[in-house]
């Protein structure tokens, strides 16, 4: 009986041991706003989208921006924050776009701060970067 405990006591320690000592990765979640690494991007939107964005939390406004360097995919912010500031865009118009450049699922973004389309201005960010959504 004494053997029995013996073994159950290491296999315990064991254990513990180990699963102390195996981290499982932690997720990095959703890229966040770099106010200091700020950036303008100008393009023709390519393509309007409209998905679940792990960044705003609920269905999100993106636009695919044809740039000079390539297509780049801006995340505006909630589709709903667009809507109720009666903004949007659509494919062909020429737009401005200030915002923070992320490596977002592996391929290059932007988080916007601001987007211009002709005279219309839309702020989604303070220049902190804080969303202006969730006042």
């Amino acid at each position: 009986m004494r053997k029995i405990n013996y073994i159950v006591g290491i296999l315990t320690i064991l254990l513990i041991v180990i699963f102390t000592a195996v981290r499982t990765p932690e997720s990095k979640g959703p890229p966040a706003y770099n106010a200091a690494s700020e950036t303008t991007a100008t393009g023709v939107v390519e393509e309007t989208r409209e998905f679940f964005c792990a960044i705003s939390d609920e269905p999100g406004a993106h636009i695919v921006l044809r740039t000079n360097d390539g297509k780049l995919l801006v995340h505006l912010g909630p589709a709903r924050f667009l809507r109720l500031q009666q903004f949007s865009v659509s494919p062909n118009d020429r737009v401005t776009v200030v915002g923070t450049r992320v490596n977002y699922q592996g391929q290059d973004a932007m988080l916007a701060r601001e987007i211009t389309r002709g005279n219309d201005v839309l702020t989604l960010r303070d220049h902190q970067g804080h969303p202006l959504w969730v006042r």
